[in-house]
């Protein structure tokens, strides 16, 4: 499943559950991301893909403008992965600080950007660069570069379809935003997600035990979990689509869900798909 069919996914099913949903919302903008830089080297003709997202950068002035590069795509090194870009600095913090897409033939012979990057730019053998924000209204999600490995001009035909892919995750964004009913907020660094969260006071749920899950359901909960349909399901289960959407009833009745997303999430935290 691609990040904007994921954030379609969630959009039509709707939680009242607000931690849920915005753990929900994390998902959807990770696999948004993700996907985004992927498609520009697989749809666009790019070798290198980068997304670069707001966050606040440690050493910053309060209500200064960041990112840091999240996802990539066609890197062969690890020197961009990572890397803090305040507003202003190299193509990217141009972009963010314009709000308008720039591109260079030439990054490392540009004199139009700073050049604070030059030696991962370098190491990764890349020229041509294309940078586009991701803009909702006065809300920016990111930015996203396109690069090459070769001095070339940047024709509208590239532009426009690194553009479009941009417009898209977007929407993908505003709308996994809006379904968890909060203002879109910097993406967390990976170093603070693998931290253990403080635990929250819980409503106490009922305490009657679950039944247990039968084969066929336990297979079909495993595969839904991944994100696949029902269709897909079916096919790879030897099942008809019909057989596939009544494990799938059942097993929600039993873990006492309303949907898929909840499926999926309590059957990960109860430990019965990994």
């Amino acid at each position: 499943m691609t990040g904007p069919e994921a954030a379609d996914t969630l959009t039509a099913a709707r939680t009242d559950d607000p931690e849920l949903a915005v753990r929900a919302a994390e998902l959807v903008r990770d696999a948004v991301l993700g996907d985004l830089a992927r498609r520009v080297v697989t749809e666009c003709g790019a070798d290198v893909g980068l997304v670069g997202v707001p966050e606040p950068l440690p050493g910053s002035r309060p209500g200064s403008e960041g990112m840091v590069l999240r996802h990539w795509a066609g890197t062969r090194a690890d020197l961009l992965h990572d890397v803090p870009v305040p507003a202003g600095l190299g193509l990217g913090g141009r972009a963010l600080a314009e709000r308008a897409p720039t591109w260079v033939p030439d990054y490392r012979a540009a004199t139009t950007i700073s050049h604070h990057y030059d030696a991962a730019v370098a190491a990764e053998d890349l020229y041509a660069m294309l940078t586009v924000p991701l803009m909702d209204g006065g809300t920016v999600h990111g930015v996203v570069y396109a690069s090459l490995r070769t001095v070339v001009p940047f024709g509208d035909v590239r532009i426009s379809a690194v553009g479009r892919l941009a417009a898209a995750a977007t929407r993908a964004l505003a709308g996994a935003a809006a379904w968890s009913r909060e203002e879109p907020r910097p993406e967390r660094p990976r170093s603070e997600r693998l931290r253990p969260e403080v635990p929250r006071p819980q409503v106490p749920r009922p305490t009657a035990p679950v039944p247990p899950l039968t084969r066929r359901e336990h297979e079909v909960l495993r595969w839904a979990a991944t994100g696949r349909t029902n269709p897909e399901i079916a096919a790879q289960l030897g099942l008809t689509c019909n057989t596939v959407t009544g494990y799938l009833k059942s097993a929600m009745h039993k873990l006492g869900v309303r949907n898929r997303t909840e499926l999926a999430l309590t059957a990960k935290e109860s430990g019965l798909v990994s």
